[in-house]
């Protein structure tokens, strides 16, 4: 493991924790991008659950007090509905598949979801996201834009849809990590000294992320999270599109 990689790894962790701690999710799907580039698909997505659960881990941690523990415990459902699914048809996944996928995924946070009626207080919303957003953790590594469109038209404030969602995305990650646990066992010691510096890390920048949400208006922070993940998915899209050329 080169000084360089050591350090573009930690700071690559640290600014995506801290992008995550303002927004939920963006810095989730930059970081999954950058390890796609290094490692296996199946590899890197466990690689990123492992840091991803610490890093959603610690931002539950800090806004512990706003969780809404009966829609975590409704998402977590439908979470595991979702795990008995892909482990019942032996599902694998592919670089295109993740990355058109995951390049798609912006297009759901400017849907009509007012229309749609979408609503994570809802016991069957809920659950219905726990199915999708479950599934696509583990099928595509990442689950943030499905989540948010149930939770981003809700009455709940700012602080409470990201504890929320953090505490859902630990499970989600989690999920993952055990999912593609065969794969993670592939990494040498000198990956596994990367993937375990870079969890205080995450801590910190998550912890840094915190509090710049707390200094923002509801408006802004919808606003730049429907901007943030559209320029990240553009990216992903292409991506996808020029393997299969």
């Amino acid at each position: 493991m080169t000084l360089v990689f050591f350090v573009g790894m930690s700071v690559t962790v640290f600014l995506t924790s801290l992008l995550s701690g303002v927004f939920g999710m963006a810095g989730g799907l930059i970081l999954l991008w950058v390890l796609l580039l290094l490692m296996p698909v199946a590899t890197a997505i466990a690689v990123h659950g492992l840091v991803q659960m610490v890093a959603n881990g610690s931002r539950a941690w800090f806004s512990r007090s706003y969780v809404d523990r009966r829609i975590l415990a409704i998402l977590c459902a439908g979470l595991l509905a979702a795990v008995a699914l892909l482990l019942l048809v032996d599902y694998r996944p592919t670089l295109v598949v993740v990355s058109i996928s995951v390049g798609l995924m912006p297009i759901l946070v400017w849907l009509p979801v007012k229309r749609l009626e979408l609503d994570a207080s809802r016991p069957w919303h809920a659950f219905i996201c726990g199915i999708i957003s479950g599934g696509l953790a583990i099928g595509v590594g990442v689950s943030g834009p499905i989540i948010d469109i149930f939770f981003i038209r809700t009455e709940l404030d700012r602080r409470t849809v990201i504890a929320t969602k953090a505490a859902v995305q630990f499970l989600t990650h989690g999920a993952k990590v055990i999912f593609y646990w065969d794969a993670a066992l592939t990494l040498s010691s000198r990956d596994w000294i990367a993937v375990a510096a870079a969890a205080p890390i995450a801590v910190l920048g998550t912890g840094s992320g915190n509090i710049i949400l707390h200094r923002m208006t509801d408006a802004n922070f919808r606003v730049w999270t429907r901007w943030i993940v559209t320029a990240i998915g553009a990216v992903y899209f292409t991506r996808g599109v020029l393997q299969l050329v």
